[in-house]
């Protein structure tokens, strides 16, 4: 097995800042000419074919088009395209696909469908050749370059990326621009925030006394739970994509059985699975969502869970007993673009620590055709 440094997600997530940057200023002429075609048709709803990481990006998309754009967002069941074949009305809709490959056979039948019902196509994916993107009137490239992980970590922030940029371009705000141009530097800044040591005012503040390592990187935060067999990721909001890609990589990486809800569903039942030491991760950026989470929070420590924070907050990950920090003022439309990236350095490591190769998880393909 390769060493860290030199594995192959090791070096994806850390080309994401760049990717970013390109993806920003590579796609506005493609971003635009959807946009054009969107309000010519005067679309009024989306929805959304997707499968794995890409439908939790779709999880994102509903939130952001919804809230920014006004747009009703459907996820797709592609099943009933590719096997059932009874596929349901589109209406004036825009169908969009979403996959890094762009090769799985049930996503590329709903597509082949919409434009059999004359319906506005569109693909984000990062191999533009592939057959999504011929069944697509418009195509976003995520400009990510070849994946060499099986687990996805580059393609999922700039499937991200592509949807935020959408929907700013939706919105025609210039300061909603403003905003999404310093989205790279932030995911740089959280990623240095996670990989060193941190800083004694940041310790001997909300990390003081209630952290269970405090100063400590994310490597050897994660030592902690190398025997950790289950646990739950806990997102809302904006941040329910975060909790399911979370809970993925840590499914793929690690062999946890790790299940995301988000903080209202949770209280519904499954909270009942809380006893004393059990890992919670909860996802907590600042934002709307944050005084509830708190609540939240507080009735988990309650009942004895271990709490594992991500979040922008001090006050926040004080409540934790292991911390990973985001960079500050990230608004909460655009934080599951950096809140994802914690998450992704914490599977990783903790697969090391297991000994395993996140490179090549047990069991998977990089690309995973279904129908």
């Amino acid at each position: 097995m390769k060493s860290l440094n030199e594995s192959h997600i090791f070096q994806e997530i850390h080309q994401q800042p760049q990717l970013l940057e390109v993806l920003l200023t590579s796609q506005k002429e493609s971003v635009n000419g959807l946009v054009a075609a969107l309000r010519e048709r005067d679309v009024d709803h989306i929805v959304i074919a997707a499968r794995g990481t890409s439908d939790n990006a779709g999880r994102y998309a509903k939130y952001l088009f919804g809230a920014l754009n006004g747009l009703t967002v459907a996820l797709a069941t592609p099943s009933l395209f590719s096997i059932y074949q009874h596929p349901p009305k589109f209406g004036n809709a825009l169908v969009l696909g979403i996959s890094q490959s762009g090769k799985s056979p049930d996503i590329v039948a709903v597509l082949a469908e919409a434009r059999k019902q004359g319906v506005l196509t569109a693909a984000i994916t990062n191999v533009p050749g592939s057959d999504l993107a011929q069944e697509a009137d418009h195509l976003i490239d995520l400009c990510a370059g070849v994946e060499h992980s099986v687990a996805a970590t580059k393609t999922y922030t700039t499937e991200l990326m592509a949807i935020a940029m959408l929907a700013t371009a939706m919105a025609d705000d210039g300061e909603l621009n403003k905003q999404l141009a310093l989205i790279p530097q932030a995911v740089e800044t959280t990623l240095n925030l996670n990989e060193r040591w941190e800083s004694d005012a940041l310790h001997k503040g909300a990390l003081g006394r209630e952290s269970g390592f405090p100063g400590r990187s994310i490597e050897q935060k994660a030592q902690r739970y190398r025997y950790m067999r289950d646990c739950v990721v806990i997102g809302r909001g904006y941040n329910y994509s975060t909790a399911f890609e979370l809970a993925l990589k840590l499914k793929e990486l690690t062999y946890t059985i790790a299940d995301p809800y988000s903080s209202a569903d949770f209280l519904h039942g499954p909270v009942a699975l809380v006893e004393n030491g059990f890992p919670v991760i909860v996802v907590a950026p600042s934002g709307v969502m944050l005084p509830e989470m708190h609540t939240f929070i507080q009735t988990l420590k309650a009942n004895g869970a271990e709490i594992i924070i991500i979040s922008d907050d001090a006050k926040t990950l004080g409540l934790g007993y292991i911390q990973m920090p985001l960079a500050e003022r990230v608004p909460e439309w655009l934080s599951p673009i950096t809140a994802i990236v914690p998450g992704q350095l914490f599977s990783m490591h903790l697969s090391y620590a297991r000994h395993y190769d996140p490179d090549q998880p047990r069991g998977l393909n990089k690309v995973t055709e279904t129908h």
